[in-house]
């Protein structure tokens, strides 16, 4: 037997979304009717938007006439005498009508039937067909001009794009001197590796055009969205935009400056080290202007709000016109101070934080990152709607109370009236919003918190389908952009889910005993995944196992961290060492948040490889609905939910002796294995149980990991990094995670600098030695033992001679290696009766010196040969390992 619906003894509600007793409700025992009338005419106005943004103004322009057209047509006409619209919504009979009673648009609500009374026709009753295709005229018409309003919006901003001098000029790559306007933060490119080394980090920065100079001295006026792309020998501009994070100040970059979850290279150092006026650059708030000469390229992708790429060059001298206005330099004290206040806060905290409060991800590292990704929790690094709903409920109260004598929250105890609560209320998301930037993504966590406002003003759960509705129609007809973006669909998605899945499931659970907060808690955080995991799928190519109960999870600690960062972020101009106190006890439930994600994204079955396709997202809608259809069933037989339960554990879990029995991988007594990382190396030799000696990282953290947790690997008790380029050292946060390491080798020359810089500060963050290998030293651990073959130690120069470079090229080949490929550690291996030589990326001069010295004698009867992997064996290996035996 289920149980009865919890009543709200304040309000006399009912969880079940019944209307509340007392209201005038003649039937209170029957369940109120969602209101969908606002869905179609909004998902057909986000449909024309995204079709309409670069479309050919002939057809926008005759879409937007004939469904104006179409749409006026069909409104419905009041008729001669009477006093209303020739019909209405047939939703309650005559004898239902109260005061009370909750009528749709165009309810009449009077009990009395049309052309009865003479409000019809006079003298000739409405049939009911006639009715019904009276009553389809209202919604048909409301769709209609909503598709034509968004294809003139939809026009008109696919036309800014495409207007004016800056396409035709960035077709032909044109230098220009432009007057641009910042209209977002700037922030760092991450470099990909490109062969052996990284690509270059640059400062990007969304702008438009406001004025451009053409090569023939023509100015012309113009507005045009571009992306500026500063390179770091670009020279800091000159003048100073009031209000702008100048070096001094706490604005950080470490960690976005790497590969979008892949980290490839060495992040630059906050703003105070970073090189070529890059400091000045990220420093910009938004509404700055600035003249810059460069040269203008297309856009990377088609369909995009960016009409083209500027490339900024040194000279002339980009200089600054005009500084931010007064509501972004707010802004930017208040994210200033936030940073300031977290400065002190552990790593994780540190940069968590101010991206949960104020969306600032800044300090967020790939390998964080990543975790986020892994778990589903990204939605936590970006502003959205449950954060301005925390802090509405902080003010207003919970739901239902909103507009009764019993409030809560901090209005009723301040004395704020109903109305100034109002105010206050709306005050807070301008702010929010403004403090947040207002770009799409906190434009749509604003409209999503107003759909939470609403709900606290109300308690109705009724009245929340349409006014999302409401809110999806009005931000795609202000941006038609948001139609395109990813974030708005995962949004809405969202949303959708809570207030129409989610409290069926939950009462669903709730009636198989689980305690309401649970079922609550856990019918949201299903509802959510199942409607936005196909989406997920197309984005990143994964679906997450580990998702639902790292949200359950992580959901505990985000009202607790976003109260205590706001209270942070305003105190933090006024009171530092109060905000810092602040910061400190967020600093707790965030890095919660933080060790949710990386304890989720450590198991090795976290996630499986989906294809990242919309053909591959329907596999997984179709595959979602059989699994809640089948779950509905399973409810019914607790004994094959905990079988189910526990063979998901297993599967997310996979211990290693359940997967050897299983796939044979890793195969009993494995000695040497090399990952599969693309260009570059990632060497792993078993040295007992759980334990091996890896050399080389590869290029990315995301395949060597993946490898490792293959193995079995959790301790390393040497990573050996041949040399410093970085599709061999950029994975090396990959090999790090989640395991002991002990100490990690490197070769004695240190090119490139960034790289070997990168290695140093990673090892220093985690505190594991870092010490260099020389030719001669010999190790061994278990049954693994092996002798380093080059570099050769640096000659020691005769007393009081001063040490010149050390040459890993041996005595007399030069004052040092022709590059870091020639500084390369070789090494041979001795495991379970195999002879491994692992010869890095020696060139072929390298080759020939190890070949001549000493060292050669030993190689004779080797096993396995692992040449350099980007030479071709037979033109590139010298002729002297030819005569190396290997089977």
């Amino acid at each position: 037997m289920s149980p009865k619906p919890e009543a709200d003894t304040d309000t006399g509600a009912v969880a079940d979304g019944r209307e509340p007793e007392g209201r005038g409700s003649a039937h209170t025992d029957r369940p109120t009717p969602l209101d969908l009338r606002l869905v179609p005419p909004a998902l057909a106005a986000w449909a024309t938007a995204a079709l309409a943004l670069d479309a050919p103004a002939s057809w926008t322009a005759g879409i937007a006439i004939g469904c104006l057209i179409g749409g006026v047509c069909l409104l419905p006409a009041r008729r001669p005498g009477g006093s209303g619209p020739a019909t209405g919504h047939e939703g309650h009979s005559g004898h239902e009508g109260g005061e009370g009673d909750s009528h749709g648009v165009g309810d009449k609500g009077d009990g009395k039937e049309e052309g009865a009374d003479g409000e019809g026709t006079p003298g000739r009753p409405v049939g009911t067909g006639e009715r019904r295709l009276s009553w389809a005229r209202a919604p048909a018409a409301a769709t209609l001009l909503c598709v034509a309003a968004a294809a003139a919006s939809a026009g008109l901003h696919g036309a800014d794009v495409r207007r004016g001098p800056v396409p035709e000029l960035a077709r032909r790559f044109a230098p220009v001197v432009a007057e641009v306007e910042v209209s977002g933060d700037p922030w760092l490119s991450r470099p990909r590796v490109r062969g052996d080394h990284a690509a270059p980090v640059a400062v990007l920065i969304r702008a438009e055009v406001r004025r451009i100079q053409k090569s023939d001295g023509t100015s012309v006026r113009t507005r045009t969205p571009v992306l500026l792309v500063v390179d770091a020998d670009v020279p800091a501009p000159k003048g100073r935009a009031v209000g702008s994070v100048d070096s001094a100040g706490t604005q950080e970059t470490v960690g976005r400056e790497g590969p979008p979850g892949r980290a490839n290279g060495p992040p630059v150092k906050g703003v105070r080290g970073a090189p070529g006026g890059r400091a000045a650059w990220l420093g910009l708030l938004p509404s700055t202007r600035l003249t810059v000469g460069g040269r203008l390229a297309p856009a990377l992708t088609s369909g995009d709000r960016t009409a083209a790429v500027l490339r900024v060059r040194g000279r002339p001298g980009p200089r600054i016109v005009a500084g931010p206005n007064a509501a972004q330099r707010l802004a930017g004290r208040l994210r200033a101070g936030l940073r300031e206040a977290t400065d002190g806060l552990g790593g994780d905290a540190r940069a968590l934080l101010p991206g949960l409060v104020v969306g600032d991800t800044s300090r967020i590292t790939p390998e964080l990152d990543d975790a986020f990704k892994a778990t589903d929790l990204t939605h936590t690094l970006a502003v959205s709607g449950s954060n301005l709903t925390i802090l509405l409920a902080l003010l207003v109260g919970p739901p239902g109370l909103a507009l009764l004598a019993e409030r809560r929250g901090l209005a009723p105890r301040l004395g704020l009236s109903l109305r100034v609560t109002a105010l206050a209320a709306g005050a807070l998301t301008l702010g929010f919003v403004i403090v947040c930037r207002p770009d799409p993504s906190v434009l749509r966590a604003a409209a999503c918190g107003a759909v939470a406002l609403l709900a606290l003003a109300t308690g109705r759960r009724r009245s929340l389908v349409p006014a999302l509705a409401m809110a999806v129609l009005l931000l795609v007809l202000y941006d038609p952009w948001l139609a395109r973006g990813y974030g708005f669909l995962l949004s809405v998605l969202a949303t959708g889910a809570l207030l129409l899945l989610a409290p069926g499931w939950s009462e669903a659970l709730r009636r198989r005993r689980v305690p309401p907060r649970l079922a609550e808690a856990l019918g949201a955080a299903a509802a959510a995944q199942a409607v936005c995991a196909p989406v997920v799928a197309v984005l990143s190519a994964r679906v997450s196992l580990v998702a639902v109960p790292c949200n359950l999870l992580a959901e505990v600690a985000v009202a607790p961290a976003t109260v205590l960062g706001f209270a942070a972020l305003v105190t933090a101009p006024v009171v530092m060492p109060v905000a810092k106190g602040l910061a400190w006890c967020a600093s707790w439930p965030t890095g919660w948040i933080a060790g949710v994600a990386r304890t989720g994204a450590a198991l090795p079955g976290a996630g499986i490889d989906w294809p990242g396709s919309w053909a591959g997202a329907s596999v997984l809608v179709v595959i979602t609905v059989g699994v809640v259809l089948a779950g509905r069933r399973l409810l019914r037989h607790p004994r094959w939910c905990g079988l189910l339960g526990v063979l998901l554990l297993l599967v997310v879990v996979r211990p290693v002796p359940l997967t050897r029995v299983l796939t044979g991988w890793p195969p009993p007594g494995w000695r040497f294995a090399m990952c599969d990382v693309g260009q570059g190396d990632a060497t792993v030799l078993a040295a007992g149980e759980g334990s091996a000696v890896v050399v080389d990282a590869g290029p990315d953290p995301a395949p060597v990991d993946h490898c490792l947790r293959q193995l079995g690997v959790t301790r390393i008790p040497l990573l050996v990094l041949t040399h410093f380029h970085a599709d061999h050292v950029a994975g090396l946060a990959g090999v790090l995670r989640g395991r002991s390491v002990a100490e990690i080798e490197t070769t004695t020359f240190e090119e490139p600098a960034e790289q070997a810089e990168f290695v140093r500060r990673e090892a220093a963050e985690r505190h594991i030695p870092v010490t260099r290998a020389a030719a001669g030293e010999e190790r061994s651990t278990g049954t693994l033992s092996w002798r380093v073959l080059w570099p050769p130690p640096p000659e020691r120069p005769p007393p009081g001679v001063p040490a010149g470079p050390a040459d890993p090229a041996g005595p007399g080949a030069g004052t040092g290696p022709d590059g870091p490929n020639d500084a390369s550690v070789a090494l041979l291996v001795r495991t379970g009766g195999l002879r491994i030589l692992l010869l890095g990326d020696l060139e072929p001069p390298a080759q020939q010196a190890l070949l001549s010295s000493p060292a050669a004698a030993g190689l004779a009867g080797v096993d396995v040969l692992k040449v350099a992997h980007h030479k071709f064996f037979g033109t590139h290996l010298v002729e002297g390992f030819w005569a190396v035996r290997w089977r």
